[in-house]
């Protein structure tokens, strides 16, 4: 025998499912409302509240409520109701003058808005304005820069390179390669004061220079394998030194494609006839202002990151020794970059970019 009082029917209205429906498939925002809406669906379909708590991982009270309160209310019930506290001091009239002035303005004195100036403005606290640039996701107060590529060749370059990533060829090695030029071993001009407790670690604001080195490298796209050496200069003869080691750590069976930017270096006579004399090796370059075709780049910046920062180095021979290492320990264990997108995609990402500013300028 069931147990406990009988529930009372519950029938919805089409249009009430409907809308319904819409409420219980949010994923982001107001979660509580969504869930409300799936506790009357299934309420709706006959199920016991027993079973709906289940299903929809709340308690037997909660289910109970938004029952009874669908039953005698419908569906404007489920909505919360308006809380206690400070009513709204701006209308709706005050935050678009906000973000008119904000988007399509500049103040007289300064380049960009500041919450002062646009309070001072608008009259509105600076409370207010933080608020609502907060809501609308607007921050005067930054800037990024942004550099596109004018290389004729462009679209034949990015399906070159990013067919070499996705698709490589058999038989063959894809090695991104590239120079960080002008690396500086840099010394403070005091100890170190470590962290501790409370502080963060300190150094003094200046530094002493102790010479600059060049680092050469070589990223196997496939395992993320680096080939790298230093040298204190950085021209033509070096970099056919670096092709010379490049050959030397590659099996002779397996061709070799060099992705590669167009840097002057990379284009001499003595760089042509070396490689004249070595047919299995392949050079593909970047486009002009699009280094971030190369995937060398962002282990340079992993190097930057975790060695040459906050490294201290007071010889340029400590400097080498520190990459070196650093060298080593990535090929310890080495992790391939994966590149997901292709180059379709990166085209229209480019084409929706180049759209947007015409269309900004005008």
């Amino acid at each position: 025998m069931p147990k406990g009082r009988p529930l009372p029917p519950l029938s919805i209205g089409e249009e009430q499912r409907q809308q319904l429906v819409v409420w219980s498939r949010r994923r982001k925002t107001a979660q509580a409302l969504a869930m409300r809406a799936r506790i009357v669906l299934l309420a709706g379909d006959g199920l016991s509240n027993t079973a709906i708590a289940q299903q929809v991982s709340a308690t037997l009270q909660t289910v109970g409520k938004w029952r009874r309160r669908f039953l005698e209310g419908g569906i404007d019930s489920l909505l919360d109701e308006p809380r206690p506290g400070t009513s709204r001091k701006l209308g709706d009239e005050d935050i678009e003058r906000v973000l008119a002035l904000t988007l399509e303005s500049r103040p007289d004195d300064a380049t960009h808005w500041s919450t002062r100036s646009m309070a001072a403005k608008t009259g509105f606290s600076r409370a207010s304005i933080h608020r609502i640039w907060r809501a609308f996701s607007l921050a005067p107060h930054r800037s990024e820069t942004f550099k596109l590529s004018r290389d004729p060749l462009f679209i034949e370059k990015v399906r070159d390179i990013v067919g070499l990533y996705l698709n490589p060829p058999e038989r063959a090695l894809v090695l991104c390669v590239d120079e960080k030029s002008q690396i500086q071993a840099l010394d403070r001009t005091a100890p170190l004061l470590p962290m501790r407790p409370g502080q963060i670690e300190r150094r003094s604001h200046d530094y002493t220079r102790h010479g600059t080195t060049s680092l050469f490298a070589a990223l196997d796209a496939k395992t993320g394998d680096i080939i790298g050496e230093t040298h204190r200069r950085h021209r033509s003869v070096e970099f056919r030194a670096f092709l010379d080691t490049i050959e030397n750590n590659v099996p002779p069976g397996l061709d070799v494609h060099l992705i590669l930017d167009n840097y002057g270096t990379h284009k001499t006579e003595l760089i042509r006839n070396w490689l004249a004399k070595r047919p299995r090796f392949h050079l593909h370059f970047t486009p002009t202002s699009a280094s971030w075709l190369n995937l060398v780049e962002r282990w340079f910046a992993t190097l930057t990151e975790k060695q040459l920062r906050r490294g201290v180095h007071r010889s340029t021979k400590e400097l080498e020794q520190a990459i070196r290492n650093y060298i080593d320990h990535s090929n310890s264990n080495p992790k391939p970059l994966i590149w997901h997108k292709t180059a379709d995609q990166i085209l229209d990402s480019v084409a929706r970019f180049c759209k947007r500013s015409l269309e900004t300028e005008h």
